[in-house]
Order: structure tokens, then C-alpha cells, then sequence
């Protein structure tokens, strides 16, 4: 087995063996949170940390949103596809960019690429949101759908890159792309102490990991104590599974698809996964329905609008899958891209 070493909290990471082979790449460490961070500046919004909602008083605990739904695209995916896309060299910015996404990568990758003058290809899932599909064509990229209970979008992407001679830029297993979903939680833990407040715990909205693996490094250096949390949908629970088992567990192919279109990686990251699994407390999931009644809760009670992906997390909070009576819990709202037509549906139904 490779051993992939990087400072994580002071520790070597050493990944849990899956039977794949692990790549000879260097894991991010804090001070390329940081680094990402300054190359960041003045181009990613730093979102607002909303304290003193009705969720305190539902849940007993000190409640904090994370609005990445107000970040540029409409998520945090922008953050990752920054710090990828403005170290590329003339040349690679020549030749262009590829990537594959659902949706939010996609649109990141969009306007990183727009803004920086580059060519992008993003192979999407025909079955994608709409408002995802066309904010991706809006921003200049160009779109090769694809069927994702028949074609696998690395291999597609892959070929692409190569008969172009683009740079292929993954949504989550990349080192460039965990440091800037980093700075998504230096800015929690300085926001909170901005309000005054120490974190217990962080709960992440969670995929491939990106953004949880991001988060944990900044955390693991500026708030040891607090715990940080994966929120998953109940079918596509792979990193609680996998963090319970001490390895990578993939979802069955055949799983019906969820509401959480952003949320439907089938395994952990292996770069992701070797930073989660030793700095994470754990994994919690919830159902479609529990996802449905918190965009509900924001848009009536909280005034914001959520996507099914972005909610998780506080679907997870709402529901009470972790205890916070007493205790003090950023909770990532990771995107607001959601179809006019399923929001007024929710709001009419739930």
C-alpha cells in the first residue's frame, strides 16, 4: 500500500486501503488553506455567519449558518475552482479547462474560467437541474451531457482532457480544490470569535469531501475541540459508512437517486477521505424528506433559499441527529441553486 504523507494536524496520513491505487500526490496541509486563502482575497465573497436565528431556540444550541449560498454561482464551489484554475501557467490557460459535475462545480468552474479568460468543457449529467445547466452555458462554458446511471463522467472527462490537452480539474479530489473549500471554515472560526463564540461543532454538507476535508484542516489548527461532522443523504451515506468502517464504502450503483442531486458521489475521495477519516467525529444522514422540510424552514422562517445539497446539514441539525443543547454549531448551508419549480412546489405541499 502507498502511504501518502502530509502534516495534517501534525500527524501522517496513512489511507485506509480500498483495493484501488492511490496516486502519488501530496495531500493539502494548513498552510495551503492558508495559501488559498490569499489568492482568494478580493475575489470570493466572505459569506456572511448568521447567529441568533430561531434555531437557537428550537434546538437549545447556539446555531451558526454558513451562507455559501451567497458565494459566487451560488455555492462554495467557486473557492476550490479559484485556487485551481489561477495557478494554471499560459500555457494551460491556453489549452483550457475540463471538468464533470452535477451542477455547482460545473458553475464554479464556469466563472473561475470566464473571469480568468479560459476555455471550459464541463461534462454534466443530462438529468442535472436546469438552472444548473444554464447558468453553466450562461457563464461561457461548454456543456457535454452524459447518462449517469450509463457512462461514467471521469472516463469521459478524462478523454476529453487528452484529446484537447486540457487541464482536467476534479470536483473534489484535488489538492488545489480541498485548500480553497478550506477557507470556507477560516472564515467560521474567525466569524465566530468575531460573535464572541468558541465552536463545539462544525456540520458539513458532504459528496465527494471537498469542502468536509477543507474544513477539517482549517479546524484541526484553529478549533482542535470542536467536532466536525458529516451530513449526508440516508442512501448516499458513504462517509458515515466508511468513517464507521475505518475504509472506503461505496453506494450500490443501483441506489434510487435523491433529491440532493449535488450529493450523489458513490464513494469518498481517496485524497478526501485520507484527510477526513482521522481529523472527522463522524457521518449523520437523513432522509429526502427531513431535506424537503428544512428548505422549507429556511425559506419560510430563515428568509434564505436553500438547494436540496445545501440543506443536509441542517436537515441533520433540524432533525436532531446530533445533540447540540448547550453547544455551539456552524452548520454549512453549501448552495442555493435550487429549480423555481421544486421550490414552489415544496413551499405549496410541505
Amino acid at each position: 500500500m502507498i502511504v501518502v504523507r502530509s502534516r495534517v494536524h501534525g500527524a501522517t496520513i496513512r489511507p485506509a486501503p480500498t483495493g484501488d491505487p492511490l496516486p502519488m500526490t501530496r495531500l493539502p496541509d494548513f498552510d495551503d488553506v492558508r495559501a488559498a486563502a490569499r489568492r482568494l482575497a478580493g475575489h470570493a465573497r466572505r459569506t456572511p455567519l448568521l447567529a441568533d436565528t430561531p434555531l437557537d431556540g428550537l434546538t437549545g444550541g447556539r446555531i451558526l449558518l454558513k451562507l455559501e449560498t451567497l458565494q459566487h454561482t451560488g455555492s462554495f464551489k467557486f473557492r476550490g475552482a479559484w485556487n485551481r484554475l489561477v495557478q494554471l501557467n499560459a500555457t494551460e490557460r491556453a489549452a483550457g479547462v475540463v471538468a464533470f459535475s452535477s451542477g455547482n462545480h460545473a458553475q464554479g468552474v464556469a466563472e473561475a474560467a470566464r473571469r480568468l479568460g479560459i476555455h471550459a468543457t464541463i461534462v454534466m449529467p443530462s438529468d442535472a437541474p436546469r438552472i444548473k445547466l444554464q447558468n453553466t452555458r450562461d457563464m461561457g462554458a461548454e456543456i457535454v451531457e452524459y447518462d449517469r446511471r450509463r457512462e461514467s463522467r471521469e472516463q469521459i472527462a478524462a478523454r476529453l482532457a487528452t484529446e484537447r490537452g486540457a487541464t482536467l480539474v476534479p470536483s473534489y479530489d484535488d489538492p488545489d480544490i480541498i485548500a480553497g473549500q478550506g477557507t470556507t471554515g477560516l472564515e467560521i472560526v474567525e466569524q465566530a470569535a468575531e460573535h464572541g463564540l468558541t465552536l463545539d461543532d462544525v456540520v458539513v454538507c458532504c459528496s465527494g469531501g471537498g469542502l468536509t476535508a477543507g474544513i477539517a484542516l482549517a479546524m484541526a489548527q484553529l478549533a482542535p475541540q470542536a467536532g466536525v461532522w458529516t451530513a449526508e443523504p440516508a442512501a448516499y451515506d458513504d462517509h458515515r459508512r466508511s468513517l464507521a468502517a475505518g475504509r472506503r464504502q461505496r453506494n450500490e450503483p443501483d441506489t434510487p437517486p435523491s433529491i440532493c442531486d449535488a450529493l450523489l458521489a458513490p464513494i469518498p475521495g481517496e485524497l478526501t477521505f485520507a484527510i477526513n477519516r482521522p481529523l472527522l467525529r463522524g457521518g449523520l444522514a437523513v432522509s429526502d424528506d427531513e431535506v424537503r422540510q428544512a428548505i422549507v424552514f429556511a425559506a419560510r422562517t430563515l428568509k434564505l433559499i436553500v438547494e436540496p445539497g445545501g440543506a443536509v446539514a441542517l436537515a441533520a441539525v433540524l432533525a436532531g441527529k446530533l445533540d447540540v443543547r448547550g453547544r455551539t454549531v456552524a452548520v454549512t448551508l453549501s448552495g442555493g441553486n435550487i429549480e423555481d419549480t421544486l421550490l414552489a412546489e415544496l413551499l405549496t405541499t410541505t
